[in-house]
């Protein structure tokens, strides 16, 4: 029988005996089976059924769907709740559908996720970017100041929503309060991509410290990713509606345009069983989370080598690793632990993000302490100046026409050519170059260095070129 396909890939990976800091949040069966969900996976196969009498309809919910959909309207306090079978993605693109109309202007960050620019397009809409502070440091986007919101809105006031991502990859919130407030001021809608951050509503009801969730500071419009920190199966999440600013069966149909026809019941009870747990054990897994990350936290904070990133709007389940004192990128620092089966979620520069979720245990974080203090050891510290692996930030290339012809070029040959088709390194989703941007040597260049590491870089075909102004 032929190994190489997905199902082998899978089998191999389990008996591996890995541990995930990656999405999704769940981390495999255990915490279903702990939980009283065993009977679930054991019976997974029975349960994929589709539309049959009594199963309701997920376009239009009057049943066993609608209390779900109820469970996340109160466990969020939205307006009101959507299951997406499509992943965030679905959520966004509908939100952007909704909320600007062909021709209109979307004020959004540049360091949107991939599926935003898709619905900007689906939507026939005009950008216009809001730029993320960069932390210098390690040449990432950190936090969409109000202030960048509000030059935004000063400069187009015939803009009609405004969309950002917080938390972003890495984990840092942006001043949502302050940003609802221009928004609203301005007459404006406000769609937060807080797809990383569907946890941030409970740590800030069960623990202290945390950032807020948007739905609590004013967005009109939340998609949350509920698979890649908290407890259900890949491609789940939920959009909350938090304001009557929004026409709901205005987004309910645009959603229904996104969806698939065929949804997926084996997703939709996974959302069911992350909204049980949360309802009914939510204080207790919580704080459990919690606790295992502050002893790592602590435990990590004397080991050689290694610095953690701070940052004072960071969601700290974003562990952010830099082992650049012992000479290693984010990416070399990946390797090392692959080879001890540890697996991250990302590596940019000389971070290494490594994604807590839910249902990592004590004997996760425990052998990440090991394998980080192994690596430290093997690694020493160097004496001489600590060397420094960057990225281009997101949004520094001058901003032109999106070109009307186009052409196919190598990359060798693009600098100073206008992007007509994103490049975007997945994950993290986030574009180096948007089109209508004017590309320069440095984000080529770092577009070929990832190639060379083996890594996705969407938009450049399989003979290295990639589609520009003609």
């Amino acid at each position: 029988m032929n190994k190489d396909g997905v199902l082998h890939f899978l089998l191999r990976h389990r008996e591996a005996d890995p541990v995930s800091f990656h999405m999704p949040g769940h981390k495999a069966g255990d915490l279903y089976r702990e939980n009283g969900f065993g009977d679930f996976l054991d019976h997974i196969m029975e349960c994929d059924i589709t539309e049959i009498p009594g199963a309701d309809n997920l376009f239009q919910t009057e049943g066993i769907i609608r209390v779900t959909m109820e469970r996340y309207r109160r466990l969020y306090d939205a307006e009101e709740s959507y299951l997406l079978i499509n992943g965030s993605s679905a959520g966004l693109i509908a939100a952007i559908m909704t909320c600007v109309r062909p021709g209109g202007k979307l004020i959004m960050a540049r360091n949107c996720h991939k599926s935003v620019f898709n619905g900007l397009q689906l939507a026939g809409a005009e950008p216009v970017y809001a730029y993320p502070e960069v932390i210098g440091e390690y040449g990432i986007s950190g936090e969409i100041s109000p202030e960048e919101i509000r030059r935004c809105l000063e400069e187009n006031p015939d803009a009609e929503a405004v969309i950002l991502p917080s938390p972003n990859y890495y984990g840092i919130c942006s001043d949502i309060r302050s940003i609802a407030e221009e928004v609203h001021r301005m007459g404006k809608i406000l769609i937060v991509d807080q797809a990383h951050g569907a946890h941030l509503k409970f740590f800030d009801r069960y623990t202290e410290g945390a950032p807020k969730a948007a739905e609590d500071l004013g967005a009109d419009i939340v998609i949350n990713s509920i698979h890649k920190t908290l407890a259900s199966f890949t491609q789940s999440a939920v959009v909350n509606l938090c304001s009557r600013r929004v026409d709901r069966y205005v987004f309910e149909d645009k959603l229904q345009m996104i969806e698939s026809t065929s949804p997926s019941y084996l997703l939709m009870a996974s959302l069911d069983i992350n909204a049980l747990l949360l309802e009914e054990k939510g204080r207790e897994l919580i704080r459990n989370w919690e606790q295992e990350l502050n002893w790592f936290y602590e435990e990590a904070a004397g080991l050689p080598g290694l610095r953690i990133m701070e940052h004072p709007l960071l969601d700290h389940t974003k562990i952010n690793l830099d082992m650049s004192a012992c000479g290693l990128s984010g990416a070399e620092l990946e390797k090392r632990l692959l080879e001890k089966e540890i697996f991250s979620e990302l590596n940019t520069g000389n971070i290494l993000m490594c994604m807590t979720g839910i249902g990592n245990t004590r004997r996760d974080f425990a052998r990440l302490l090991q394998a980080l203090a192994e690596i430290g050891t093997a690694e020493p510290c160097r004496h001489e100046e600590k060397p420094i692996f960057t990225c281009p930030p997101a949004g520094r290339l001058r901003q032109e026409k999106i070109p009307a012809a186009k052409q196919r070029v190598l990359l060798e040959e693009a600098e100073g050519r206008i992007c007509a088709s994103s490049l975007i390194p997945y994950p993290p989703g986030i574009p180096l170059a948007c089109p209508g941007e004017v590309l320069d040597r440095e984000t080529l260049e770092y577009a070929v260095l990832l190639r060379k590491r083996g890594e996705k870089v969407i938009g450049i075909d399989d003979q290295g070129r990639i589609i520009v102004g003609a």
